[in-house]
């Protein structure tokens, strides 16, 4: 494989990390990272010993092969398509844009196109998830009647992010809905969604719930449910329930799950829970940036296209609209 150059938007907390991983990553010659926060973007270089671009079209200009986006949601649809127009292979995290119709004209400049566009969905590098859906194709666990994912987060992300997040199923949910189907292998056809504000009232002022709980129907009558909050004092707990009619499968149930059994007899692991999704995911991170590489060079297949992104929006935004009107949303009412 030749020596490849990955350029990189956005140095923020997610932004630093993946510049940090791609930099240890064979194949790669240099790393080149910019943000519109000029000072923090050369600190970021500067930590990691990367290269540094003053802005977009400098670091365009740097000859980059590949370029990873994890700016701000409403910077993606410009960098995406300014990256394609180029015929750069972008890696964006998600989402692709801050709503549907930004989404939909997104994914079709990229079908367009023969430059591929990478969503991070990071789940579906995690060996956890990657065996139950294995198992789930093997037959292994008979037919599935029920799955149950989790994401509860320690503690909220910080007021000023709260407004500009696009809410706790865009946010946050969207992971869990982009696994079911990537697990299960079957689509959402209704959403019934339900949340409160027990919290902090930044939820509430930016029209925002903090703990919800969704109820989807699956296309061959299986159940889901997900449950969010932002305030699970135990510790960060993501997991995944697939129920079958031969056995089930269970990821992130390990010693650092933060649940505490109170049955009689039975003592707690003494590990800490993860502290955030960027130590319990680290694995996965560079496993989905190993990939992009892979896509890079052609090497790989895309393995989270815009549309299967766009799918998992779709589901985020019947949950909203469930919320707000109190009631079952069938994901054909909203597809455009």
């Amino acid at each position: 494989m030749s020596p490849i150059t990955v350029g990189l938007a956005g140095t923020g907390r997610i932004g630093t990390s993946h510049a940090e991983t791609l930099r240890a990553l064979p194949g790669v010659s240099a790393v080149v990272v910019t943000d519109t926060d000029v000072e923090r973007a050369r600190a970021a270089a500067d930590k990691l010993e990367v290269e540094y671009a003053p802005d977009i079209e400098a670091l365009f200009a740097a000859g980059i092969d590949g370029l990873v986006i994890t700016t701000a949601t409403d910077s993606h649809p410009a960098l995406i398509t300014a990256a394609v127009d180029r015929g750069i292979p972008v890696f964006c995290e998600k989402p692709i844009a801050a709503d549907i119709l930004g989404t939909l004209q997104v994914v079709e400049r990229v079908e367009r196109s023969t430059v591929p566009v990478q969503i991070g969905f990071q789940r579906r590098f995690d060996a956890g998830y990657r065996a139950a859906r294995a198992a789930v194709a093997a037959g292994d666990l008979g037919w599935i009647h029920t799955l149950r994912a989790t994401t509860l987060d320690p503690a909220p992300p910080p007021a000023e992010y709260i407004p500009r997040s696009g809410g706790l199923f865009r946010d946050c949910g969207v992971h869990d809905f982009d696994i079911i189907r990537w697990v299960s292998g079957r689509e959402v056809v209704e959403v019934y969604a339900t949340g409160s504000n027990r919290g902090d009232r930044v939820f509430a002022e930016a029209g925002d719930v903090d703990t919800a709980a969704v109820v989807l129907r699956l296309d061959d009558g299986s159940l889901a449910t997900v449950a969010l909050s932002r305030y699970n004092g135990a510790g960060y707990d993501v997991r995944l329930e697939v129920l079958g009619s031969k056995g089930n499968a269970i990821v992130g149930l390990d010693e650092r799950a933060p649940l505490h059994s109170v049955e009689p007899g039975q003592s707690p692991s003494g590990l800490p829970a993860y502290p955030g999704f960027m130590d319990r995911f680290h694995g996965a991170y560079t496993e989905e940036l190993t990939t992009f590489l892979g896509v890079i060079t052609g090497r790989l297949a895309n393995p989270c296209p815009p549309a299967d992104a766009l799918e998992a929006f779709y589901i985020a935004e019947a949950c909203e609209l469930s919320r707000h009107q109190g009631r079952p949303v069938r994901l054909a009412d909203i597809r455009r």
